[in-house]
């Protein structure tokens, strides 16, 4: 189901937004057409801006990667924002720089308050969100604090903001799910490239660009024993002694096939490890049917789990190692 992210952008003492926030979502979880959350900017105390420029998706700091992996869980946005001098608050502005391609190819909507609703903070907050590339909508919520809230500080929306919060969630929720098939080419070609990554790390026999592809839980069946090799250490040992056994090493990748969800990616195809050995002897080595699927930790797709397997003789019992794709 579709999700939609409700920020909660004030963070300072004393704050009305998060009456605001706590309206809206009450208000949308009585919809049945997607879910939604509330993300609070105090549950996130990213630095000011540390991370080094780029698009790429990928960020040094912890902090960074755990709100990256929150903005990335969602399909679409509803900005609570009040307007502070003209603008929108700082730490709505850091947030929204720390990362960028967890914003892409989303929607956003606004519920905005202050002196005169909030307007000319989001009037800002649109041109951001271009350079993010999350689409706008139209319709917004501005809530003036002089006939919305008790001596200003007590939330009393009048009733005709609820026609105006229904309007605006029903265009972010079209608009979410309108660009879901842009989110999904762009996380396949982000798990591709994952795979890849795999691939050149092997043939470098690079253990520690093996180690970001894995997810710290990850759970491998792989096709020596034993049954499951469970964490990225016993994973990359089985690498290890790949890369013992040859002196130089090769993996082909064929018939890939990638299915993106929301928060995750299967791909399943045929691989094979083959090689030279020492002596100088060429391993083609064998083809076995390969699953991977992903998640989105950080910023970054993950394999959580994989699976390397080989058809077996029903009479026998023993493995068929000779087959071809």
């Amino acid at each position: 189901m579709t999700k939609i992210g409700i920020v909660l952008a004030s963070t300072r003492p004393g704050r009305v937004g998060d009456q605001v926030a706590r309206w809206v979502h009450e208000r949308a979880t009585g919809r049945g057409d997607a879910e939604f959350a509330v993300l609070d900017l105090r549950d996130h105390p990213l630095p000011h801006l540390e991370e080094p420029p780029g698009f790429s998706g990928r960020y040094q700091d912890e902090r960074t990667r755990a709100f990256a992996a929150v903005v990335a869980a969602c399909d679409g946005f509803v900005f609570v924002t009040p307007e502070y001098n003209h603008s929108v608050p700082g730490v709505l502005k850091n947030a929204l720089d720390h990362v960028y391609v967890e914003w892409n190819t989303k929607a956003a909507g606004f519920v905005s308050y202050g002196g005169v609703g909030g307007a000319r903070s989001v009037e800002q907050l649109r041109l951001v969100c271009g350079a993010l590339q999350l689409a706008d909508v139209m319709p917004q919520v501005t809530l003036p604090l002089a006939t919305e809230f008790e001596n200003r500080t007590v939330f009393t929306p009048g009733d005709h903001q609820l026609a105006a919060l229904d309007t605006t969630l029903d265009h972010v929720v079209a608009w979410s799910t309108a660009l879901a098939p842009l989110r999904a080419g762009d996380a396949e070609a982000a798990v591709r490239g994952r795979l890849d990554e795999i691939i050149e790390a092997l043939r470098a026999k690079d253990l520690d660009a093996l180690r970001r592809v894995y997810a710290p839980d990850v759970v491998s069946f792989d096709v020596e024993p034993p049954l499951q090799h469970v964490g990225v250490d016993a994973k990359l040992k089985n690498w290890a002694k790949v890369f013992t056994i040859f002196e130089k090493v090769d993996y082909e990748l064929r018939d890939l096939t990638v299915a993106v969800g929301a928060g995750l990616a299967v791909g399943h195809g045929f691989g094979r490890v083959s090689g030279t050995l020492p002596t100088g002897e060429a391993v083609t080595g064998m083809w076995v049917r390969a699953t991977f699927v992903f998640r989105p930790v950080g910023g970054e797709w993950v394999i959580v789990h994989d699976q390397a397997s080989v058809p077996f003789d029903m009479a026998t019992g023993r493995g068929v190692a000779d087959l071809e794709p």
